[in-house]
């Protein structure tokens, strides 16, 4: 037990670091080189560890419309430093902001071109060697149609961590699938389409939304626990990702909307791009699931469900951890569960 007059002490120091010093986290991102850029992609290589980099590269991929800092939250709970840390060789894609201009960009230009070349420049940074994917979200379902649509690319794994598939076992969108039905579907058509996407400030309150509980308690309990400064800067560290929310381009978000929530394709397995249809059943490449035990977002069953669908990947691991939407990514448990379980089956892909 800590004593009541070092819990003050703690609390004063974390009072006087939040009111004059801007904040306790440590948002510095970590070093990093650009080795690739083309249009919505700037590729990184991260540069430092305690031990040098070797191994199979990992490519982490971000989703659309959430900044690439979600792999990179901030120090002492980065996923990026903790991989860089381990001396693994760590690189990043980045999306970058979304213009108005972007507005007529679809899928197809994620899983066609930016991912891709991605991909490929990875692997020549490498010395040819395969690229383990591992990515979030959005992220996860771009990876998997990625590695479906082109199995020539030199993809040795895939990692997807609260990526769902299945859009009618997401509770929080029930409440709207009547008004989808009466509408025949053209609900938010001519908003997105007016817009020219989702706007970053609109996606960022919709993201706040599903932690809505959360977001009404957070001043009691930044209170209660303003004596644990990691609790302090974990805080500060989602408000900040928060802050640098990106948004959706039109077609790409009419896409989503219309094929996997209004639809549900993907749950069984395939997805219709202007009469291209990509399989999941096609990936063949070991995958690991996980899911996150709190996540409103990408609950368990719509996660859970693409196991069956990646009936011809070699190995596919299925896993959960604590946290919500983001904490199963980069929360302050998934050190010692997402993390370790990514751990473990990279070691198993490069025995």
């Amino acid at each position: 037990m800590v004593s009541a007059p070092a819990r003050l002490a703690a609390a004063a120091s974390n009072v006087v670091g939040k009111v004059l010093h801007g904040g306790v986290a440590d948002l510095r991102p970590m070093p990093r080189v650009l080795i690739d850029q083309g249009p919505n992609r700037s590729v990184y290589r991260m540069t430092t560890g305690a031990a040098p980099a070797s191994g199979p590269p990992i490519l982490l991929v971000p989703p659309l419309a959430a900044p690439a800092i979600c792999f990179d939250l901030r120090r002492g709970c980065s996923l990026i430093e903790h991989l860089v840390s381990d001396g693994r060789s760590t690189y990043l894609v980045d999306y970058g902001n979304v213009a108005f201009s972007d507005r007529r960009l679809g899928i197809e230009h994620w899983i066609d071109e930016v991912l891709p070349r991605a991909i490929r420049k990875v692997s020549a940074d490498a010395g040819g060697q395969g690229v383990h994917l591992v990515s979030w979200s959005l992220g996860g379902i771009f990876s998997m149609l990625v590695a479906a649509d082109q199995p020539e690319l030199p993809v040795e794994s895939i990692t997807a961590i609260g990526s769902p598939v299945d859009f009618t076992a997401i509770p929080i969108m029930a409440p709207f699938r009547p008004l989808v039905d009466l509408t025949n579907g053209h609900l938010l058509t001519p908003i997105y389409r007016a817009f020219g996407g989702a706007p970053s400030y609109l996606v960022s309150r919709v993201f706040r939304a599903t932690g809505i509980s959360k977001e009404i308690t957070k001043p009691i309990a930044i209170l209660k626990n303003l004596d644990d400064r990691d609790y302090l800067a974990q805080i500060e560290a989602v408000d900040h990702f928060m802050d640098n929310m990106i948004a959706y381009p039109g077609r790409t978000f009419g896409q989503l909307y219309h094929r996997l929530f209004r639809t549900n394709d993907l749950a069984e397995g395939t997805v219709d791009l202007n009469g291209r249809i990509i399989s999941l059943s096609d990936v063949k490449v070991p995958t690991l699931i996980v899911a996150g035990e709190n996540d409103t977002i990408a609950p368990r069953p719509s996660v859970e469900r693409v196991v069956q669908l990646l009936e011809n990947a070699p190995s596919v691991r299925f896993e959960t951890a604590p946290g919500g939407h983001l904490g199963v990514l980069t929360g302050r448990k998934a050190r010692n569960s997402t993390w370790r379980y990514l751990d473990e089956f990279l070691a198993e892909q490069t025995v």
